[in-house]
């Protein structure tokens, strides 16, 4: 009984250190498009998958040309999850990297049982509706599709938007110019690979501290 007080204040501690701090953490929305009137994107559609907003000749404004042409093939499946704990899915190219104002043409081979997806976020709108170019590819299919990226130095994520996928390992990300920095939890390629999107990257420390002052304050009360 004497130490319930000080053990209430621990746990409101605790709650209140990571409720603030995960709201400091980016989080990928996906409002704009999840519930959206397909009929504002471009879409192809065949029995092997589906092919959203390409675009192969339409400049982002802050080109004057296309600068490079790239062909990139991206494998995905099982076979790639590599070697983290709780991982179940990868992509054969977590990290792919282009010059600015580039072109790519990328083939996305499902080589699992079920559906996966390659879609990049963070694409101008104005040419991009919801800023995404997006290809799902059903098991064992390959589908392939274009866009144009744009002439600014930015990292963007790639992942698979199926549920519980990217949080299993179909996450990377495209590097245009110099980019902007590393995201985390790339497989192979950045540090932090378990981590949730609602936890800070330093909640241990934070966990720490709050238990730590727990427990003067029950020593000091009692």
């Amino acid at each position: 009984m004497i130490l319930r007080r000080p053990l209430l204040l621990l746990v409101a501690l605790l709650f209140g250190v990571l409720k603030v701090q995960a709201q400091e953490q980016p989080a990928v929305d996906h409002s704009a498009h999840q519930g959206m009137d397909h009929g504002q994107h471009t879409m192809t559609v065949d029995a092997d998958g589906a092919v959203m907003n390409e675009n192969r000749d339409q400049l982002p404004r802050d080109c004057e040309a296309i600068s490079r042409d790239h062909l990139i093939t991206v494998h995905a499946g099982r076979a790639y999850a590599g070697d983290e704990p709780g991982m179940i899915f990868g992509m054969s190219e977590p990290e792919i990297r282009v010059e600015p104002c580039s072109r790519i043409e990328l083939t996305f081979i499902n080589e699992d049982e079920v559906r996966h997806q390659w879609m990049v976020h963070g694409l101008p709108k104005y040419l991009y509706p919801a800023g995404m170019f997006h290809i799902e590819a059903v098991g064992g299919a390959q589908k392939t599709g274009t866009f144009i990226v744009p002439g600014d130095d930015q990292t963007y994520l790639l992942h698979c938007d199926l549920p519980q996928h990217m949080e299993k390992g179909m996450r990377g990300q495209l590097v245009v110019g110099q980019g902007s920095g590393n995201l985390w939890a790339i497989n192979g390629i950045s540090d932090d690979y378990i981590r949730s999107s609602y936890l800070p990257r330093n909640a241990a420390w934070w966990l720490a501290g709050a238990l730590l002052v727990g427990f003067a304050l029950a020593i000091k009360l009692r």
